[in-house]
C-alpha cells in the first residue's frame, strides 16, 4: 500500500484533513481542488461562511496537531438564545456544566489552516483542477483546468472523493457502477443575511450563544464571528404562504422581516438587498451505498453522506470519517478491505446523524418555544446527574462526546420514552417521581462501558 499514490478529489475541509492523516503515514498524496487557492485568491462564499465545531471535530484536529492553530478563530457557544416576536429573550444552556459547548468558526479561516497543514505534511496540492470524469477500470482521471479550459487524463492508483455534496466521484460511481443513491431535498431552503459589528467591533447580540428566532414553519439563526459580526441564516419554505417564492419584491420582504424579526432587523445593514442578491441555498440529505469501488475508489464526508445543517455535524462527521479511516490503516494491508471496513463502520453512523439532524430542525424552529421542552431538558439533566454512567442526553451524546452516532440515536430513543413517561403529568422538575425515574433508567439503559472520552 505504501508505494501507491493516493489521489484526493476536493481540497476542502475534509480533503485537507485526510491529506494530513495520509501524508504523515508517508503515503504519497496529491489533492486536486476545483477552486483557486483561497490563500491567494478571494473565493466567493457559496455556502455558510461559518460552521459549528464540536467535540468530534476538535478531536480530529488535535490528532493532527492543528487545534492550537484553530483556537484563536473560535467563538464559544455554550447555549442557545431564543428570540420571540416581542423581543423577549430566553437563554438555554446546552448542558449542566461548562464542558457542554461548541464553537462558531469561520469556514475560510479553518480551510486555510488545513491547506497549510496538508502542504506542510507533504501532500501535493493542485488548484483550479475540476474533475470531469473517471474511468475506474483503467484508473484514469479526467481533469479540466479552470483557467485555460484544457483537459488532461491522469492515471491514478487509488482515489478518494472528498468533493462534497455535489461529488463528481459519487456521480461517476452512480453512472458506471450503479451504486444506489437518493438525494432527499427538504422543501425548505436558506439565505445568508448579515449582522455587522457595532462600533469598534462590538457584538450587537450576546456573543457566546447561538441565536435562534423560531417561528414554527421557519426560523432565523445567527452565529457569532470573531470580528463582532454575526452570520444570520434564514431557513424558509421554497413555496407556500410565507416562502421564498412569495417574498420576491422589496415591499413583501421588508414587511415579512418587520413582522417576524423586529428585534434583529435594525441590526442588519441592508437585509432587503441581501435577500434579493444572495443565492437561495438548497437543503438535502444524501444516502448512497456502497461508498467504494473495489480498491479503486472511496467517497467520504459530504460526498458519501451529506446531511442538513441543523445539528451542526456535517463537518464534524466528515472529520470523524478521517479519524476512523486513519485508525483502520493499522488493520489493513490492501485498499479494498480498508474501504469495505470503513464503509461498514461509518454507514450506520451516517444514517443515524442524518435522521437526527432532520429531527433537530423541528426542535430548533418549533419545540424550543414549548414550556414542556424546557421541562424535559431539566429532567434530562436530573437523570444525567443521578445516573452519569447510563444516562446522557442525546444532544450531548452527539455534540459533546464521541459516542457513535448510531448508539446515540438508539439510546436517545429509549431515553425519550423515559422522559415522556416522567413528564406526562407534571409541570415542574421538582415533581419528578425519583423512584420511578431510577427504576426506568436502570431497567432500560445498560451502562455506557468504555465510552469515548470528551475531546
Amino acid at each position: 500500500m505504501r508505494t501507491k499514490v493516493i489521489t484526493l478529489i476536493g481540497g476542502g475541509l475534509a480533503g485537507c484533513l485526510l491529506a494530513m492523516f495520509l501524508a504523515r503515514r508517508r503515503f504519497p498524496v496529491r489533492v486536486f481542488e476545483r477552486l483557486p487557492d483561497m490563500r491567494k485568491h478571494r473565493i466567493p462564499a457559496g455556502r455558510s461562511i461559518n460552521l459549528s465545531l464540536s467535540t468530534r471535530g476538535i478531536h480530529a484536529l488535535k490528532e493532527v496537531g492543528l487545534y492550537r492553530n484553530i483556537e484563536k478563530h473560535l467563538v464559544a457557544m455554550p447555549g442557545r438564545m431564543i428570540h420571540d416576536r416581542d423581543g423577549k429573550l430566553l437563554y438555554q444552556p446546552y448542558g449542566r456544566d461548562e464542558s457542554a459547548v461548541h464553537y462558531s468558526v469561520e469556514r475560510a479561516a479553518l480551510n486555510k489552516i488545513l491547506l497549510d497543514g496538508a502542504e506542510a505534511a507533504g501532500a501535493e496540492l493542485f488548484f483550479g483542477e475540476k474533475c470531469e470524469g473517471l474511468d475506474f477500470e483503467n484508473r484514469h482521471l479526467l481533469l479540466r483546468r479552470e483557467d485555460d479550459d484544457n483537459q488532461r487524463i491522469l492515471p491514478f492508483d487509488t482515489l478518494i472523493g472528498t468533493d462534497g455534496a455535489g461529488s463528481a466521484v459519487r456521480q461517476a460511481m452512480i453512472v458506471q457502477k450503479g451504486i444506489d443513491c437518493r438525494d432527499e431535498h427538504l422543501p425548505h431552503g436558506y439565505k445568508e443575511l448579515a449582522i455587522p459589528p457595532g462600533p469598534e467591533g462590538a457584538f450587537r447580540l450576546e456573543k457566546n450563544a447561538l441565536h435562534i428566532w423560531p417561528r414554527g414553519g421557519f426560523m432565523l439563526i445567527a452565529l457569532p464571528n470573531r470580528d463582532g459580526s454575526f452570520t444570520a441564516t434564514l431557513f424558509l419554505p421554497h413555496s407556500g404562504l410565507e416562502s421564498f417564492r412569495t417574498l420576491s419584491d422589496e415591499g413583501a420582504i421588508l414587511h415579512f422581516l418587520e413582522t417576524e424579526f423586529p428585534d434583529v432587523l435594525p441590526l442588519m445593514s441592508d437585509p432587503v438587498h441581501d435577500f434579493l442578491n444572495h443565492p437561495t441555498g438548497t437543503l438535502g440529505t444524501i444516502r448512497c451505498f456502497p461508498w467504494h469501488v473495489g480498491d479503486q475508489a472511496l467517497i467520504l464526508g459530504d460526498a458519501a453522506h451529506a446531511v442538513v445543517p441543523f445539528h451542526g455535524q456535517g463537518m464534524n462527521c466528515a472529520f470523524e470519517d478521517c479519524v476512523v479511516l486513519d485508525r483502520l490503516l493499522d488493520e489493513h494491508d490492501n485498499f479494498e478491505s480498508l474501504y469495505r471496513n470503513f464503509e461498514a463502520q461509518r454507514k450506520p453512523n451516517a444514517e443515524a446523524i442524518a435522521d437526527m439532524a432532520l429531527e433537530n430542525y423541528i426542535e430548533m424552529r418549533d419545540s424550543v418555544r414549548d414550556p414542556k421542552f424546557h421541562l424535559r431538558k431539566h429532567i434530562e439533566w436530573l437523570l444525567e446527574e443521578r445516573h452519569p454512567a447510563r444516562f446522557i442526553p442525546r444532544y450531548a451524546m452527539v455534540m459533546f462526546h464521541r459516542i457513535p452516532y448510531a448508539v446515540a440515536k438508539e439510546r436517545g430513543d429509549v431515553q425519550a420514552g423515559i422522559i415522556e413517561r416522567l413528564s406526562e403529568s407534571i409541570n415542574r422538575v421538582d415533581d419528578v417521581d425519583l423512584d420511578l425515574a431510577d427504576r426506568l433508567v436502570t431497567e432500560s439503559l445498560q451502562p455506557l462501558a468504555a465510552m469515548p472520552s470528551r475531546s
